[in-house]
């Protein structure tokens, strides 16, 4: 290593090395820009974390059936969502002090030290896994970026005068960083397992921006002259002893070449490994010779593309689509290397790896198409990224090498956006999603093809798809909650039924009463049960008045009773006016008048009777208050109780549909027939999967597929809820029927896919390489 002479002031009183007010002024300066590339570099890169830590958060909370996990899932949730301005200005604001405080011994560890000495403590278990993520995190970090870490320790360390920063001290080195998000996530007290998830989405995120903050900085640097002369390498160190060669009289060559050889950290080359298998694809083997003439430089061949990317887009659809395939664009490729040449000049042809590359991406674009299950709009959108794909595969090999290429990214995000998200919530095509997608690819086809504008048109995709996750995370929670809310009110009014059968038992009502505890009282109680629990007071006294209605308990007060059934029908929708008539008619309230003697009969005469009271009143005791109690005023025409029944057995219940009231009843009361042996074992699967598995349902009449996903099930009714990839409600089924519809072929349940379409497009690529060759044409006689 080429170092320029630097000379280390000692250490000042304190554990200071450099004191910062009296560096230069372009030092400050250089410091302050490094900050500022901190921060741009910081800002989206937090935010597409938390993000994802909020997409996580969510998948847990509908994979898990205990109600306390999805709880504690939705409570994070809410904590990032309130803390989160509050996270990103934090981390920021460590960052730049981190810089502050270069060239500083850390005060805090070093009277860690010195209490280490004195005394022993128990480590918390949850202290103990964070401490070993963080250390793992940072560890991997480092293993990654050795190289340029170790320039920027350099760099950092000449404008605060000290020693080459390392750990912690180097204040953008996966140490600090680490260290830093510790203290900035301590203020949300989100679990453990929940702050370990966060560590790892904070590696997703970081990892592959990492290196580009630290080529800026170091670009910065060198830029203003600090170190230009500086070469750092990687120090390989020595393993625990002499490899192996298996032979005793290996020469040191072989010897050290074996372990190069070994290394698991190099490369593949897959490009390579492709050509290879291309090239035994290939019919003739004459095919894969070199053409004579000139051969084209890379120049040219951007060139080149840029021309044809200019003219594919003045063309037809139809056009652009033949264009597109190996042959006509390797064809077209030529036309425009030897534009204007003239004759009898020799003419420009690619190099064997050139037409390897355009082939190899023609054919990656169509198995991609293949897989897509939209229509013509969503395979020219994403055909319509062949081109700057294939002029970014000419000047980088890594894109086929690097699985993590920003480019590579780009094109399978795009892909998985278009055959997931392009469908709308009633089936019909997102083209406002089409025109953002439209924009993107727009943008690659007009910028030069680099990294930094797939990095930056890849957080944009994200973005965007992060919005539409939230919506339908949000749509979906509704519905969720709306299922579990009947299925509640389906358990109260099956337990209202029941008590209500137990005192027609002993009691049997007939006329006006019966009608109303049958259809407007059990909703009562099943309201109040929804609302409190069965043995609360609120429904023992709603269980009292019941009592009373049906004359197992006296009443004291008519008129209090009266009130109590008007305010019941009410909180179940009833209007005040027909809740008083339908009280008034049931609970009638004698008013003694003892001054007014009862008139005696003629002689000879029956004595005068009473008028009989309904039928369907029941038979309240009078009240033994001696003081008349206040008449209810009269209302005129009062309807009869055979009116008031009439309107109680039309009147909609609580929690039901008027589909459901009008159904007949011999469709209620089908019989399901038990499920067989293979049925069952299909049910007893079902009711053991997570929230939010794949189903793919298929119409027996025109034999179309559509994917939903399980979003919720009761395990006790066995109620299940569909849903599509929108969070919409698509159809609500019981897990018996989904059983037979499974055994009958008509549903299929879908597999976990790890991979993404672009992973699939390359393996099937590689498998239809991977086929023998086909034989050649026996030659005619």
């Amino acid at each position: 290593m080429d170092v320029e002479p630097t000379v280390y002031p000692s250490s000042a009183p304190g554990g200071r090395i450099a004191d910062l007010s009296r560096m230069s002024l372009r030092a400050r300066k250089l410091i302050e820009t490094a900050c500022i590339l901190c921060d741009h570099w910081a800002e989206p890169t937090l935010r597409l974390c938390l993000d994802r830590f909020d997409k996580r958060l969510y998948e847990y909370a509908e994979q898990s059936r205990n109600h306390l996990e999805q709880q504690r899932c939705f409570d994070s949730r809410h904590l990032v969502k309130q803390n989160r301005n509050a996270f990103v200005q934090s981390f920021c604001a460590k960052l730049r002090e981190s810089f502050d405080r270069m060239g500083e011994e850390d005060e805090a560890e070093r009277a860690a030290q010195a209490l280490s000495l004195q005394s022993l403590t128990l480590l918390d278990r949850t202290e103990h896994e964070l401490t070993a993520a963080l250390d793992k995190l940072a560890a991997r970090g480092e293993a990654q970026n050795g190289a340029i870490l170790s320039e920027l320790s350099y760099r950092l360390a000449v404008l605060v005068a000290a020693p080459p920063l390392e750990g912690k001290q180097l204040p953008v080195g996966p140490q600090n960083l680490a260290r830093i998000l510790r203290a900035t996530s301590e203020p949300m007290n989100l679990p453990i397992e929940h702050r370990l998830l966060l560590l790892q989405e904070f590696e997703n995120s970081v990892g592959r921006t990492l290196v580009s903050l630290y080529e800026g900085i170091n670009a910065k640097l060198l830029g203003d002259g600090i170190l230009p002369r500086l070469r750092a390498f990687t120090v390989t160190r020595p393993a625990h002893g002499p490899a192996y060669t298996g032979s005793p009289n290996a020469t040191p060559a072989s010897a050290s070449a074996a372990p190069a050889a070994a290394r698991s950290d190099e490369p593949i080359a897959v490009l390579e490994t492709l050509r290879d298998l291309l090239a035994r694809q290939r019919a003739h083997p004459s095919a894969a010779a070199s053409p004579a003439g000139r051969m084209a430089s890379p120049d040219e061949l951007q060139t080149a593309l840029s021309a044809l990317q200019q003219h594919m887009a003045q063309v037809t659809d139809r056009t652009t689509r033949e264009l597109r395939s190996a042959q006509r664009l390797q064809e077209e490729l030529l036309y425009q290397l030897n534009l204007g040449l003239p004759p009898g000049a020799a003419r420009t042809q690619l190099t064997p790896e050139q037409g390897d590359t355009v082939e190899l991406v023609a054919m990656l674009f169509e198995q991609l198409a293949q897989q897509l299950h939209h229509g013509p709009d969503a395979r020219a959108l994403l055909g319509n990224l062949q081109l700057p794909m294939l002029r970014l595969a000419v000047a980088d090999r890594e894109f086929f090498d690097q699985r993590e290429h920003p480019a590579r990214q780009l094109l399978g995000k795009l892909a998985e956006t278009l055959d997931t998200w392009v469908d709308g919530a009633n089936g019909e095509t997102d083209r406002q999603l089409l025109a953002k997608l439209g924009q993107l690819v727009e943008r690659a086809q007009q910028e030069p093809p680099s990294a930094g504008l797939y990095n930056s048109l890849l957080a944009d995709i994200e973005h965007h798809l992060m919005q539409l996750v939230r919506k339908a995370q949000a749509a979906e929670r509704r519905h969720v909650e709306a299922m579990q809310g009947r299925e509640r009110l389906e358990q109260a009014r099956r337990r209202a039924d029941e008590l209500m059968a137990e005192r027609f038992a002993i009691v049997s009502p007939r006329g006006l009463l019966r009608t109303l505890l049958e259809r407007a009282w059990t909703d009562v109680l099943a309201l109040t049960l929804l609302r409190h629990d069965e043995h609360s007071e609120a429904f023992l006294h709603q269980l009292r008045i019941t009592d009373q209605l049906l004359g197992q308990f006296p009443v004291n007060d008519p008129i209090a009773l009266r009130q109590e059934v008007e305010a019941g029908l009410q909180q179940i929708g009833m209007h005040a006016d027909e809740a008083e008539q339908v009280a008034q008619r049931l609970i009638s309230v004698d008013t003694p008048s003892p001054a007014v003697s009862k008139p005696a009969a003629p002689d000879g005469a029956p004595p005068v009777a009473e008028a009989p009271k309904p039928a369907s009143v029941p038979q309240l005791e009078p009240s033994p208050i001696t003081a008349p109690a206040t008449p209810a005023p009269r209302m005129t025409d009062p309807p009869s109780a055979t009116d008031l029944a009439i309107r109680l057995k039309q009147r909609q219940r609580l929690g039901e549909h008027r589909a459901e009231e009008t159904a007949p009843p011999s469709a209620q009361a089908a019989v399901v027939p038990p499920l067989g042996l293979r049925e069952a074992r299909i049910h007893n699967h079902l009711r053991q999967l997570p929230f939010g598995t794949w189903f793919e349902f298929t119409d027996p009449a025109t034999g179309k597929t559509a994917q939903q996903k399980l979003a919720w099930f009761s395990p006790i009714s066995g109620n299940s809820l569909f849903v599509n990839r929108r969070g919409q409600r698509n159809d609500v089924m019981n897990l018996q029927e989904l059983a037979r519809a499974i055994a009958d072929g008509r549903v299929r349940e879908l597999p976990a896919h790890d991979e993404n379409l672009i992973d699939r497009a390359w393996h099937a690529l590689t498998n239809n390489l991977l086929r023998p060759a086909p034989l050649l044409p026996e030659a005619r006689p």
